[in-house]
């Protein structure tokens, strides 16, 4: 979705996600949806804090490998969570899936090995935003049909065209999201039609954070890192939205 150079975008808490279920129960599509989106912030987070390393154009291979990336992920999850993502039984419907999550993360940064270990490049474009979109793509294709996660945005503050919103996506950023008396870092959910099938659909609203504003802050129009012109957002505007659906 994004392009900018963000630490990460930040919903109002990071274990909960307002659906109104626990990790505990399985197969329970919220608490499913729970687990993809918070392993999801965790991954993002983890691509965050290794910015500096990747960018430094004078160190070759950093080390910062799938393994690494997992490794340190699955920490953030269990410490925002409260729950070891290798403890979710790998027969259920939530574990497989998030299996499969975990799977495509590494396999991201595993194939971008050369990009991120380029010598004599000082910005190599290997961002939270890049990594999630790459990861959500992989995980679709994987998932066999079963699940899709994909990272949108208000239209105004979309740069790249994937990542713009469906319908149901628009419906709920413009009716529910922006809206003031929607409560801060609730999520939506709702059982849709979704291509002639059943799904459990949920939004995850993401609001921008002090660091998001290096590249999507003010003044508006100027161009930053990435080549983009700013949005001139603000702290705690709402800056994306994790969309997930899970198809029946």
């Amino acid at each position: 979705m994004r392009r900018g150079m963000v630490t990460t975008i930040a919903a109002a808490t990071a274990a909960a996600l307002a659906f109104g279920s626990s990790f505990a129960e399985t197969d329970d599509d919220a608490a499913i949806a729970n687990s993809l989106a918070a392993m999801l912030r965790a991954g993002r987070t983890v691509v965050s804090r290794h910015q500096a390393e990747i960018n430094d154009p004078n160190k070759g291979d950093k080390g910062f490998t799938g393994a690494k990336l997992l490794a340190e992920a699955k920490a953030i999850y269990k410490q925002t969570t409260g729950e070891d993502p290798d403890s979710v039984d790998a027969s259920s419907r939530r574990g497989k899936l998030l299996r499969l999550q975990m799977e495509a993360m590494s396999g991201v940064v595993d194939a971008n090995q050369a990009t991120i270990n380029e010598k004599g490049l000082a910005f190599k474009g290997f961002i939270p935003a890049t990594f999630g979109r790459l990861t959500d793509e992989t995980f679709n294709r994987r998932a066999g049909g079963e699940a899709r996660m994909k990272v949108t945005a208000p239209p105004d503050f979309i740069r790249n065209l994937k990542a713009e919103p469906d319908g149901w996506e628009l419906k709920v950023i413009k009716n529910d999201f922006l809206s003031p008396k929607w409560p801060k870092g609730k999520a939506y959910s709702e059982i849709v039609d979704e291509n002639g099938r059943k799904a459990f659909r949920v939004a995850v609203p993401e609001y921008y954070v002090a660091s998001c504003l290096a590249c999507h802050g003010g003044p508006k129009g100027d161009i930053d890192v990435t080549g983009y012109p700013k949005e001139g957002g603000a702290v705690g505007d709402l800056g994306g939205v994790i969309s997930i659906s899970l198809f029946r």
